[in-house]
């Protein structure tokens, strides 16, 4: 079994379209999403119905929640915002129903899925070092869970101590557990523009990190056509 894990699409289509192609080339026989569908680009709709069709175990992101809501979003980053209330009148109510319905964590086969961590799912935390990547070990029931949320990704494992390692590929040990940033299909933030997906090979026990370019000036034309913040184009040009 050969199973690719993807997530924070944010509504970036070209980028999904890209990620999927690659995958089936790569003899891919199973899909989870770790979410945030919507957000930030201008395809969410299309994307959602995308991953819908799909049905596979998709989990709960951040922006699927504030997209399905009706709460204030003055709290939050200025752009983000205008995104989201763009997101928000670019939905059905169907589509904002299928959003709030998504759970915040997922086993599938042998291993758990969440978006952000498993300590406070719906808190939202980020894991950027070792050092938050330890609360969620003590929650973490299987060997292997995978992640988002902070379109990054990192592999964090645990033995006697918690350590990062090389994230491009990564061989389960036996002893060991793992927690795997799979990174951003649609809004990369390590300095590389390409769509980011992992696949996860059971038999082999191993996780690869793949890149994968994609029609970025006609994502980047979508984004300015909808009067969504001219950053959002700027950004996934700069990976960041």
């Amino acid at each position: 079994m050969r199973i690719a894990l993807f997530g924070d699409i944010h509504a970036n289509l070209e980028a999904l379209d890209a990620v999927l192609a690659d995958a089936a080339a790569q003899g891919v026989t199973d899909y989870v999403c770790m979410g945030d569908v919507v957000g930030y680009n201008a395809d969410p709709a299309a994307c959602l119905e995308k991953v819908k069709a799909m049905d596979c175990p998709t989990v709960k992101g951040n922006h699927d929640e504030d997209a399905s809501g009706t709460h204030s979003l003055d709290a939050m980053n200025p752009v983000a915002a205008a995104a989201l209330q763009w997101t928000r009148e670019h939905l059905s109510d169907e589509q904002r129903q299928w959003l709030r319905r998504l759970r915040m964590v997922r086993q599938v086969a042998d291993f758990t899925v969440v978006h952000s961590t498993l300590d406070q799912p719906a808190n939202w935390n980020y894991v950027t070092n070792r050092f938050d990547a330890m609360a969620n070990f003590s929650y973490q029931f299987t060997q292997v869970c995978f992640h988002g949320h902070t379109h990054v990704p990192r592999v964090y494992m645990k033995t006697d101590k918690v350590q990062e390692v090389a994230a491009d590929s990564v061989v389960i040990e036996d002893g060991a557990k793992y927690f795997i940033n799979v990174g951003s299909v649609g809004q990369p933030r390590d300095g590389d523009w390409r769509a980011a997906y992992a696949i996860y090979d059971l038999e082999h026990k191993l996780v690869v990190i793949r890149r994968v370019e994609y029609d970025i000036a006609t994502t980047q034309r979508k984004i300015l056509e909808a009067g969504l913040p001219e950053m959002l184009a700027e950004r996934i040009a700069e990976g960041r």
